[in-house]
């Protein structure tokens, strides 16, 4: 860890006190025998390998598949907190579904100079082919995933967004029923809200924004590009747990004006694609005509209002860090009110100042590119090497506006071995001490 960066502790007070949201955990698991404790937690990553809640690795380990990390220490969040949380995350939704629907018609915040005209001209994640065009519903963003970093007490800053095709949320679903199976007496002690629920509502909400096509009862699809996606296993779960069929782009094809998947009893129509496969390779007639991993005239079938695709192609473009630097003004922009939420600070390298200050503190920044996702083509600089950095900084001058950089956050931890992204891995004190 870079020194001088503060570590925000979950658990415990700096006086060593206990903090309220933790005492019913914090007395359960002094009481615990740690030795015991070990064994259940192996026994845990055992089940998650025999059930196959994995994830591939791209890149330099590409084909790599690791086990999703099991931790038997949990972050609380407490009711008061969480108010806050749900009140600042619906609110930055909803400004960001208003922005989707504003950039695709008259682009009015482009026109009161709130946000600049070349972020959304010279951006690939913008389709030309959404422009005029209203979603099922209205609905650009059906999912949406806000990432939160806890830096105090009562603090929380937003990391990015994710409004694209954001995926982990089975980790977490696995995660609690695999705690609640293990731990049972520990649910009966500290009383946390269920999360259960949740594909039966991710089913419900995506059944709203059928087409009006659609009957009373409408069809609803998973599309997974493959088993050797990074997300498979998210793609098989939710679907299984929703009641919804789970397809590849080869499953389906546009009959009679309809999208329709293959069955045992031939071709039946689908009215909502929850897709999980990204805009370029979604329609090989409009986008990437290469794509084996989408449906052919999949677009003019949208287009005319025959199926509800979640979410909306296009939405990609909230997902760019640089539109998530302004944010702030986003979110005023569309609710006029003030975010809840705050971001974490940003440099945007396309601005010369900006990027001058970035190559003189690489070493001190973590800096990401504005289309990346999931970790790639970023650099954390104070767990980089200077070869890393001096490399990194040629890329920077090469393309500034491919770039934006944030400060290396104070890092918050568990009373075990848990860390926030972007801060490096740190340790902090278990209960008992």
């Amino acid at each position: 860890m870079g020194q001088g960066v503060p570590v925000f502790d979950e658990m415990l007070t700096a006086g060593g006190g206990v903090r309220p949201g933790y005492a019913g955990y914090c007395e359960w698991y002094d009481a615990q025998d740690p030795a015991w404790l070990k064994r259940k937690s192996a026994e845990a990553e055992n089940f998650f390998r025999r059930t196959g809640i994995t994830f591939n690795v791209y890149g330099d380990d590409a084909g790599e598949e690791r086990l999703i990390p099991f931790d038997m220490v949990p972050r609380i969040v407490t009711a008061n907190e969480w108010r806050k949380l749900s009140r600042g995350i619906e609110q930055r939704v909803r400004a960001i579904n208003a922005f989707l629907h504003d950039i695709y018609h008259r682009q009015e915040i482009v026109r009161a100079g709130r946000v600049p005209q070349r972020l959304i001209a010279e951006n690939a994640a913008w389709l030309p082919q959404m422009v005029g065009f209203v979603p099922p519903g209205g609905v650009y963003t059906h999912i949406v995933g806000i990432d939160l970093v806890r830096t105090g007490p009562d603090e929380f800053m937003v990391l990015e967004d994710n409004a694209r095709t954001p995926s982990g949320v089975s980790y977490m679903l696995e995660n609690r029923e695999t705690m609640m199976a293990m731990f049972p007496e520990l649910f009966t002690k500290v009383k946390v809200a269920p999360v259960q629920d949740y594909p039966r509502r991710l089913a419900r909400s995506l059944a709203a924004c059928a087409p009006a096509a659609a009957g009373s009862r409408p069809t609803v699809a998973v599309l997974t590009p493959g088993i050797y996606n990074s997300a498979y296993f998210e793609h098989a779960f939710l679907a299984d747990q929703m009641g919804a069929e789970l397809v590849e782009g080869s499953d389906l094809r546009v009959v009679d004006g309809r999208v329709a998947m293959r069955t045992t009893r031939g071709y039946e129509p689908i009215d909502v694609l929850y897709r999980r496969v990204d805009d370029e390779y979604l329609d090989p007639l409009t986008f990437n005509p290469n794509s084996a991993l989408g449906v052919p005239g999949i677009m003019d079938i949208y287009r005319a209002g025959g199926i509800t695709i979640a979410n909306a192609p296009g939405t990609g473009i909230a997902d760019d860090k640089a539109i998530y630097s302004f944010m702030p003004e986003i979110v005023e922009f569309y609710t006029g009110e003030k975010p809840i939420l705050q971001n974490v600070p940003t440099w945007r390298c396309a601005e010369k100042d900006s990027l001058a200050y970035v190559l003189d503190n690489l070493a001190e920044l973590v800096v990401k590119e504005v289309h990346g996702s999931g970790g790639y083509g970023m650099l954390i600089g104070p767990t980089s090497s200077r070869s890393e950095i001096a490399a990194f900084a040629a890329k920077l001058r090469a393309r500034p506006e491919n770039y934006i950089a944030q400060p290396t956050l104070p890092s918050n931890c568990g009373p075990s071995r848990t860390t926030t992204s972007p801060s490096p891995r740190s340790r902090c004190r278990p209960c008992r001490s």
